[in-house]
Parts: structure tokens; C-alpha cells; sequence
């Protein structure tokens, strides 16, 4: 079926397009809700929640910008949504940590399912600054806007993101290394 028949379809309640729409766009926001999730179950989760906002929404859908794009950002919506209740983004003192410019870098001994797995390690309020940030590519202002955070608060989240992400780097290489020897 072609896009906007698609779209049109899923704005009528047609089921059949609903599960063509959840078939072709599935795979890509379930690699979107796991870089905010804290592991596969909850990625799940958000991914279904995603598509009952999807399918209730598209009659919203004004075929400006592609579809995946704005299913894209539902799925970014419902994790943060999940997240905001538990107050997770939080600082005692968001001045504590100013953003250093510390870098991770792009390892390339490591697998894309352990960088993963370390971002999904992150402490909430981390990842979901670091993936907002990092691999979805917001402002501090946007991301301050969506989490209801300062600027301040998610440049010392985002810097402490890094920060751990660099020990669990090195953590990992120590591991590895001990491995091969």
C-alpha cells in the first residue's frame, strides 16, 4: 500500500492498515524506545504505548515531514512521558558538574549491542539526556523544554552521561583484554 492510502487507511480505523503501518515502522521505533528504555522489556513497553498514541493521533498527521519521522517523535514522547512521574531528572546541585567537554569516544573494538547495553545502564536521567542529546540530536533548550529541566541541569546530565559512559568503556576494555590474554 502506498503512504498517504496508508495514512488514510489508519485515519479510517482500518485495522489491516494499522498492523501494515506497526510492520513497516516497528522495527525502527523499537531501536528508537530502546536507547531510552533501561532494557528490552521496557523498550517493549514504551514501543506499544508508542503505537496506541500513533494509531489514536493520525488523524493529526498532516503529511508535513514523513511519517516515520513523526512516529519517531511519539516514541521519543512516551518514554519521556513513562519517565517524567518518577522524578528521575533530578539533580541536588545541577551546577555540581559543568559540561567539561568530556568526549566518548567511538570505540571501534566495541559491538553496537554492548554500546547499547552500557547507554542502557546509564542512570535514567542520564540516558535519556544522552540519548536526546547525542544520538537524536536536541538542543539542551529542547531537552530542558521536554523534561521540564533547566539547561544547566541537562548540560550536567549529559556530562555525566559521558563520564560514565567512559569508565564502562574502559571498564569493558580491561574485561576484554584480560580475555584475550
Amino acid at each position: 500500500m502506498v503512504q498517504e492510502q496508508l495514512i488514510k487507511e489508519c485515519q479510517a480505523g482500518n485495522r489491516k492498515a494499522q498492523r501494515e503501518l506497526y510492520d513497516r515502522y516497528a522495527s525502527a521505533l523499537y531501536g528508537c524506545c530502546l536507547k531510552y528504555a533501561p532494557n528490552a522489556q521496557e523498550a517493549q513497553d514504551v514501543l506499544q504505548d508508542s503505537f496506541i498514541t500513533i494509531f489514536d493521533k493520525i488523524k493529526q498527521f498532516k503529511s508535513k515531514g514523513s511519517l516515520e519521522g513523526w512516529c519517531k517523535r511519539i516514541a521519543i514522547n512516551t518514554a519521556l512521558q513513562r519517565y517524567r512521574g518518577k522524578k528521575v531528572y533530578q539533580l541536588e546541585n545541577e551546577g555540581a558538574i559543568p559540561e567539561t567537554g568530556v568526549e566518548v569516544e567511538e570505540p571501534e573494538d566495541i559491538s553496537l549491542q554492548d554500546m547499547l547495553q552500557m547507554i542502557q545502564q546509564l542512570p535514567e536521567r542520564y540516558r535519556m539526556v544522552f540519548s536526546l542529546y547525542t544520538l537524536d540530536g536536541y538542543g539542551h533548550k529542547e531537552i530542558a523544554s521536554m523534561m521540564g529541566i533547566t539547561e544547566g541541569t541537562s548540560k550536567s546530565n549529559l556530562s555525566r552521561a559521558k563520564q560514565n559512559l567512559q569508565e564502562m568503556i574502559l571498564q569493558w576494555r580491561e574485561n576484554n583484554a584480560s580475555d584475550v590474554s
